[in-house]
């Protein structure tokens, strides 16, 4: 019946409808819950990529990333003084936020030619990854109680900074063969599109990082500037 509720409480998330977790009594049922489908997303990504390094094939690198992402957003979000924010709800929102992910487990590249799996793929990240902002968005909004710009600010300052790094250290093997023109030589695989729309994002976050962090000090001493002034 527990799980039931979970699954339920996850379809809700994912439709983008109020998620109301009874995490009182049942919070690592659901913690465990996003964690395992965490795991399954992770090496759903690289079970079939040739790229892959182990520990990404064997899942991990995506149980590790929800705890780094939960923890920028925590961290990046706090000084703006929302309603309600607290690490362990942030961390739970991230796992459930997984399972959209598991389209990257679909073998494209078995029946199709490899240009339309890569175009696959592409549009596989494209729908990913826009779901999960606008689900980021709603929690900003029901979850810590943000309003207007500062929704703004708080979602695109840690997904520039996540896409930045991500595309400076490399994971995927495959920004400096596209840089060096290497592409057409290198083992090819279905993710390569997907790669390709990673270092575009890389080089807009680049271009568009100081605005953030620009929005992101002034609602900080704004936010800070109201404390002062509330009376105890």
């Amino acid at each position: 019946m527990l799980l039931k509720r979970i699954i339920s409480d996850q379809v809700d998330l994912l439709l983008f409808r109020r998620f109301r977790p009874d995490l009182h009594a049942h919070y690592r049922a659901y913690l465990l819950y996003g964690l395992v489908v965490t795991w399954i997303a992770g090496m759903g990504r690289y079970w079939d990529n040739p790229k892959a390094i182990w520990w990404q094939t064997a899942g991990l690198g995506s149980v590790v990333y929800v705890f780094v992402l939960a923890t920028l957003l925590w961290a990046l979000i706090a000084p703006l003084k929302p309603v309600r924010w607290r690490y362990r709800e942030v961390l739970l929102f991230v796992t459930m936020t997984s399972l959209p992910a598991w389209l990257y487990a679909i073998p494209v590249e078995m029946f199709m030619p490899m240009p339309r799996a890569q175009l696959t793929n592409s549009i596989f990240l494209a729908i990913v990854a826009t779901w999960r902002v606008i689900l980021l968005v709603l929690f900003l909004k029901r979850g810590a109680g943000l309003t207007g710009w500062a929704i703004v600010v708080a979602a695109c300052l840690p997904l520039s900074l996540i896409v930045f790094s991500l595309g400076v250290l490399n994971l995927d093997h495959v920004v400096f063969n596209i840089m060096a023109g290497n592409g057409g030589q290198a083992v090819q695989s279905g993710n390569d599109g997907a790669y390709v729309i990673v270092f575009m994002l890389t080089l807009v976050s680049m271009i568009t990082m100081p605005f953030w962090v620009a929005g992101y000090l002034i609602l900080v001493i704004r936010a800070h500037g109201r404390e002062k002034v509330q009376p105890r």
